[in-house]
């Protein structure tokens, strides 16, 4: 299952639309506060994203997975490549991986700063849009994640599949300042990431890293 990194970063990814809206609010927000909005490019299966308005954090209770702004333990993840192929049947997006982002920020700052100003987090040991994920709330038990499965590029066996999918959570919104690089498909989409930045009171380091796509 191997080890996890002494400085463990997550990414949530959001198509380039959002980010000016991001960057207004100064957060990005949970799905049930986005659903009530509807100002957001939706990438994901709302079918998913329903469902996980109604599944519990068992670690919170009272709390829904659609509460929490998710992020994955890695790049290049199971839904950027559903994006990428673009044939799921509940998915009406169908704009590929070229105009989605990677926003990275560092698990213990994001952590560190939840604890001082009292917002829940937790995170999952696999798909957290599944009935049967565990839910947990220690930075001592993330050596349960399987860390081989979040780092691997081929993960056909269903296990790394699942261990693949973990998802870091932190309840209702997260600051936009926490986050410290976006990472890019291209030059092109770089070039537009900085022109949305500009002027902007936070401006994350944005980079071109083909290696995080399909």
């Amino acid at each position: 299952m191997g080890s996890p990194p002494q400085r463990p970063v997550i990414y949530h990814i959001t198509h380039i639309d959002n980010l000016a809206r991001i960057i207004r609010d100064g957060h990005l927000f949970a799905d049930s506060t986005m659903a009530k909005r509807g100002d957001a490019v939706v990438v994901g299966m709302r079918t998913i994203k329903e469902r996980r308005l109604t599944l519990d954090v068992t670690c919170h209770q009272g709390d829904f997975v659609g509460d929490y702004v998710p992020f994955y333990f890695c790049p290049r993840s199971v839904m950027l490549y559903v994006l990428h192929m673009g044939n799921a049947p509940e998915l009406k997006y169908r704009g590929g991986q070229e105009p989605i982002l990677h926003l990275e920020a560092d698990l213990k700052d994001v952590v560190e700063w939840a604890n001082k100003t009292g917002r829940r987090w937790a995170f999952t040991l696999s798909n957290a849009g599944a009935h049967y994920t565990e839910f947990r709330s220690d930075l001592g038990d993330l050596g349960e994640l399987d860390w081989d499965a979040i780092a691997a590029n081929d993960w056909r066996d269903p296990d790394k599949k699942e261990g693949k999918q973990a998802e870091f959570l932190v309840h209702g919104s997260f600051p936009f300042s926490l986050i410290r690089r976006i990472g890019v498909r291209s030059e092109a989409i770089r070039k537009r990431v900085e022109a949305i930045l500009w002027g902007a009171t936070h401006r994350p380091s944005v980079t071109v890293i083909p290696g995080w796509y399909y």
